[in-house]
């Protein structure tokens, strides 16, 4: 597959994910949609593993690699789908936007990365004001709008420390790899937490719930993350970061457009704050490596 097709296929999906998790949870419990989506995701990635003929790695320098990314799987994904169930789709895509940001400080602390540059530190400021921007005038929402915030910043900082981890391990191991040891770690997990806190089949599984967890079952757990590491070995860091600058913006849409979701004023600025601080962070640098360049050649 040529890159840009695979960069325009994952940000369709994470474009669509938030929306598709909050459909998931259309009258049956989050828990169970959140389950019946890694259960169907690590039984296709072991069925692919099974037709390739390409074993799974069961060393303890793999096996390590697993638990870092399942932890981190199954931490962000529980927060994720439990934000859902206060705050619209889009607020989603927009916070989880900020993973970039959060990443450079956690990567700063344990693999000793330069996080705070001027751009940098203007991104992680501006990035703060955006999400208290989005408070502002909450009249629209849910009174646990702010607490599905700070479940989704609870998923953003697992999900980053879980990547800083596999990258400070540096097990050579392939994206397919990687999500299929991750999610037999994870699964699990999953599988437990609904039978502690739900434990019950629905007697009805709608429609619209169906399709939901059957999307982000294949779509989104196998094609989505098969892709993204794809990528991540094709195009530089910084071309892999403007996912997380073009998916809110789809996202917020979609929502408005396919779930009835409400975009106030605040959040539009919020939005706009948050989508400056990550072109601040991820190319301020080097902007401003080129205007001094340019300013020195001349004088």
């Amino acid at each position: 597959m040529s890159v840009p097709a695979a960069f325009t296929i994952v940000v369709l999906i994470w474009a669509t994910t938030p929306l598709a998790i909050q459909w998931s949870g259309h009258d049956v419990n989050f828990l169970f949609g959140l389950s019946s989506r890694m259960v169907i995701g690590l039984v296709i990635l072991l069925s692919l593993h099974l037709i390739l003929r390409k074993p799974v790695r069961l060393d303890m320098p793999a096996l390590h690699t697993y638990l870092a990314g399942g932890l981190g799987l199954y931490l962000a994904m529980s927060c994720v789908y439990w934000a859902a169930q206060y705050i619209p789709s889009g607020w989603i895509s927009v916070i989880f936007g900020l993973t970039p940001i959060v990443t450079s400080i956690l990567a700063a602390i344990w693999l000793s990365e330069n996080a705070f540059t001027p751009a940098k530190l203007l991104g992680k400021l501006l990035g703060i004001v955006g999400l208290v921007a989005m408070f502002i005038n909450n009249g629209h929402y849910s009174a646990l709008a702010p607490f599905g915030i700070m479940l989704v910043l609870a998923s953003v900082l697992s999900h980053s420390a879980s990547a800083v981890w596999v990258k400070r391990l540096g097990t050579e191991l392939d994206g397919m790899t990687i999500t299929t040891g991750s999610l037999l770690f994870a699964t699990p997990l999953y599988l437990i937490t609904w039978l502690l806190f739900d434990g019950q089949w629905p007697d009805n599984i709608p429609e619209k719930a169906s399709v939901a967890i059957i999307y982000l079952g294949v779509i989104a757990t196998v094609v989505g993350f098969v892709l993204y590491f794809y990528l991540l070995r094709k195009i530089s860091a910084h071309q892999t970061a403007l996912i997380t600058l073009i998916t809110p913006v789809i996202a917020l849409w979609l929502g408005h457009w396919l779930n009835g979701e409400v975009i106030t004023p605040a959040v539009i600025v919020g939005t706009a704050l948050i989508l400056f601080s990550l072109m601040s962070h991820e190319f301020g640098d080097e902007v401003w490596r080129k205007l001094v360049s340019a300013y020195s050649l001349r004088n």
